[in-house]
């Protein structure tokens, strides 16, 4: 297929273009590279445009005669959409609709979206399957669940059909280190971990002590990104194959503290991350961890690179060796 990656110049879209080359299809990046790299497209052409463009967007989607669309393009920093509300719906909300009016204009009807795990706000009850209460506290988690309601009701229409992935922490990097993670300014534990570990200015804040949890510091379910790009090519395949819409959770089923992520680092690189303890960030849960048996259901997936090792080692490579020209 040829397939639209709308943000694969980001961190999960370029490992997907890689995951969707190697698996015999063609990606189309689309890409504005306010938040994406040039040198992440690499495995078929980088189309540059905004998500709201819609002329533009229809104008790609027929030039490349595209089949089916991946679409991860979103503003995505928590505590940085409750300071800027309307600019994360804007952005994602109404990115999303000029995406679908794009598909319509050119009867495009196969949708991958990239959601997330905090659709659900704070967990009732745990592993969260698909059928938890949705109740975001952040207006990014609201973005992201006001584009599945796009989504599924569009798709009652018969106009699309669509498949809604709610990722976890994603994490990791490839193993040949083709791509990998870069943020600015970046917000994920495990790079913050490294940078503790290599800049003496940037210590890592650890983020609450008194969680009900083993040692007081919050629970995360971390899943590899080359696991979720493998389960949005499954997905795109499952819809191509006449599928029905759905939302799937993608994680492992477990989870790490904080402090057990810090720990697992400092033994795989035999270097000392600089801590500095602050209070719990509002919002925060103390544990989140995914069921995610309908996407084996649906899909046949299964995590098979998310060790919590094979993710710090993929990481810290990727950091120090593979990916470090793009630090500096």
């Amino acid at each position: 297929m040829r397939v639209l990656v709308t943000g694969g110049a980001g961190y999960i879209g370029s490992h997907t273009t890689l995951a969707l080359a190697a698996a015999g299809h063609e990606p189309v990046v689309y890409d504005n590279l306010r938040q994406g790299h040039r040198w992440a497209v690499q495995w078929g052409p980088l189309v540059e445009g905004d998500l709201r463009d819609t002329a533009r967007l229809a104008a790609a989607l027929r030039e490349h005669r595209i089949e089916a669309v991946l679409h991860f393009a979103a503003l995505i920093a928590v505590g940085e959409s409750v300071a800027e509300p309307r600019r994360y719906l804007d952005n994602n909300v109404a990115g999303t609709l000029s995406l679908l009016n794009a598909m319509e204009q050119t009867a495009v009807r196969n949708v991958v979206f990239s959601s997330t795990a905090a659709v659900y706000g704070d967990p009732l009850r745990l592993p969260m399957d698909e059928e938890h209460p949705k109740a975001p506290v952040s207006p990014y988690g609201d973005s992201k669940w006001m584009a599945e309601r796009i989504l599924d009701w569009t798709a009652r229409t018969g106009r699309i059909r669509y498949a809604a992935l709610r990722y976890f922490n994603a994490c990791g990097g490839d193993p040949e280190g083709r791509t990998g993670e870069v943020h600015r300014p970046e917000t994920h534990l495990i790079p913050l971990i490294f940078e503790s570990m290599l800049d003496p200015h940037r210590p890592l804040k650890v983020f609450g002590q008194d969680f009900p949890t083993l040692d007081g510091t919050a629970v995360r379910d971390y899943i590899h990104v080359s696991d979720l790009a493998a389960a949005h090519v499954a997905a795109v395949e499952y819809l191509a194959a006449g599928g029905a819409s759905f939302a799937a959770n993608l994680g492992t089923g477990s989870g790490f503290t904080v402090r057990q992520v810090i720990a697992a680092a400092e033994r795989i690189t035999g270097q000392r991350a600089r801590l500095v303890e602050a209070p719990r960030r509002e919002g925060d849960a103390a544990e989140l961890v995914a069921d995610a048996t309908r996407a084996g259901q649906l899909l046949g997936w299964r995590p098979r690179h998310s060790s919590l090792e094979e993710i710090l080692t993929t990481a810290w490579r990727w950091r120090t060796e593979f990916g470090r020209r793009h630090f500096a």
